[in-house]
């Protein structure tokens, strides 16, 4: 599906179908006017018989006479004064799956927002753009027969030729994000036998091909050369070889490197701490902070920020197995700290522990790692945020300011020094476990202890990685959360 600026009136656009945006509780106004008056007044008919009150992302299907297109759509902004870009993309998201239903080839839109909002045209247009490609996002790869649609263009229809740039300028930036939030979703959603470490080392390999990153990939062997025990305990049960991915993005020469790390467990059955059978299958998404690494970094390659990013994907599957790691096993990570193991189905902070040293070795100045880390995220905070545990409050203010632009949400811990004396060990330097008390702190936590003095903070995406729950944009299944909250962290 291809997205195309075209200048002209929206009433003259040869398409399957238009799609225009009203407020709510508001006259007509801009396109939506000019299409009601071509119409015969069909949409003011629909709003005074209250059969349409343009309530956020609500939609009704017109079919018109007077205008080219066969098919009308109008979709709600809701409240002018409650907009947000984080609601355009939700609009967008809606509209156009309303609008791509039936023989729809062609759909012109308007940007929405425009003219009864603040924001510039080039924000709304980046909006419009993410919420169109992520709203139409399907996981069909491994389907004998797919979901047909005959959707193959959005026009997006501007009249004023001064905002064609801005608006084009929107338009790449939201596809380049929507993009790289569908490839994440798209390696969670991949069963675990498609999606192993080796699968995603090749991902990231194709990723630094197409965008000019420079990949590494440090294979079993480099592991016991840098001392990596704990990402290789955890490795130890499985056939499947351990991967230590690296994309390096280099856009401002001797500057400071933001690393972004991320668990890429493409597997989880707990290891010899085996998880209930019950819902074992979803664990093939505890990949998902690895995932949202690569999308971002795929993201970066695209966009080129005057920034130097780090993106590292420690990969591996945790499984049950007569060499695997026992509970009470002690390994020696990267950094030198032993760890005794308390539950082997504490395993992803044990390979990022590994993962966030040899970022801080690598010369990293900020790190900041991604992880569908405890199930206590949850039961803390449900499944509408993620959590943030940090050392470094310029960098929480950082991650939150990234946040507001991506429309991700991310609520701070704390991290009191009372939460360490949880993972103190009698016979190590820590334990991987300090039990189910605060397991979101204690957890985060652990992983500080391999930055040193290093400015970090742990993302804790276990809540939000995955949805049964259809929203305007986001369809059921792996949402890629923090992908695009980690491009504009690197794009600040």
């Amino acid at each position: 599906m291809n997205i195309k600026l075209v200048q002209g009136d929206i009433v003259n656009i040869a398409a399957d179908t238009i799609v225009v945006s009203m407020v709510e509780g508001a006259e007509l106004t801009g396109a939506a006017a000019a299409v009601d008056k071509a119409c015969q007044g069909l949409i003011s008919n629909v709003v005074a018989q209250g059969e349409f009150k343009a309530k956020l992302n609500e939609t009704i299907v017109l079919y018109p006479q007077g205008l080219q297109a066969k098919k009308l759509v109008v979709v709600g902004l809701g409240e002018a004064a409650k907009l947000t870009i984080e609601k355009i993309r939700q609009i967008a998201g809606s509209a156009i799956k309303t609008a791509s239903k039936g023989k729809a080839g062609t759909v012109a839109t308007v940007v929405h927002g425009a003219g009864v909002s603040s924001f510039e045209v080039e924000a709304l247009a980046e909006a419009l753009a993410e919420g169109t490609v992520l709203a139409l996002y399907r996981y069909e790869d491994l389907k004998a027969k797919k979901t047909e649609s005959s959707l193959s263009e959005v026009l997006v229809v501007e009249q004023a030729g001064c905002k064609q740039c801005s608006i084009e300028s929107g338009i790449k930036k939201g596809e380049i994000l929507a993009q790289a939030t569908n490839l994440a979703r798209t390696l969670v959603n991949a069963p675990g036998n498609h999606m192993t470490p080796t699968h995603m080392a090749e991902t990231a390999l194709r990723i630094a091909q197409e965008t000019g990153l420079k990949c590494t990939i440090l294979e079993r062997a480099d592991m016991e050369v840098h001392g990596m025990g704990a990402l290789l305990g955890v490795a130890q049960g499985s056939v499947q070889p351990p991967k230590l991915i690296v994309l390096r993005y280099e856009g401002n020469p001797g500057g400071e490197t933001l690393a972004i790390v991320g668990k890429g467990l493409t597997f989880d059955s707990g290891g010899i701490s085996l998880k209930p059978g019950e819902g074992m299958w979803l664990m093939k998404d505890d990949m998902a902070g690895g995932a949202a690494v690569l999308g971002a970094m795929q993201a970066i390659g695209y966009l080129k920020p005057k920034s130097n990013v780090l993106g590292i994907v420690v990969a591996s599957e945790n499984m049950p197995a007569g060499g695997a790691l026992k509970p009470g096993d002690v390994v020696r990570a990267m950094n030198g700290k032993t760890i005794e193991i308390i539950s082997t189905d504490a395993e992803g902070r044990l390979i990022l522990a590994d993962g966030v040293a040899y970022a801080v070795a690598q010369g990293a100045n900020k790190v900041v790692d991604v992880a569908t880390l405890t199930g206590a995220c949850g039961v803390a905070l449900g499944q509408f945020y993620s959590a943030i545990v940090a050392n470094d409050e310029e960098l929480v203010a950082q991650i939150k300011a990234a946040a507001a632009i991506s429309g991700e949400r991310f609520w701070q811990m704390p991290g009191d020094d009372d939460y360490k004396e949880l993972i103190t060990s009698p016979v190590a330097d820590l334990k991987n476990s300090g039990g189910r008390m605060g397991g979101v702190m204690t957890g985060g936590l652990f992983i500080g202890e391999f930055v040193g003095n290093t400015p970090w903070a742990h993302l804790d995406i276990a809540p939000t990685a995955y949805t049964e729950t259809e929203k305007p944009y986001q369809p059921k299944g792996a949402t890629g959360v923090a992908t695009r909250t980690l491009v504009a962290l690197a794009c600040k």
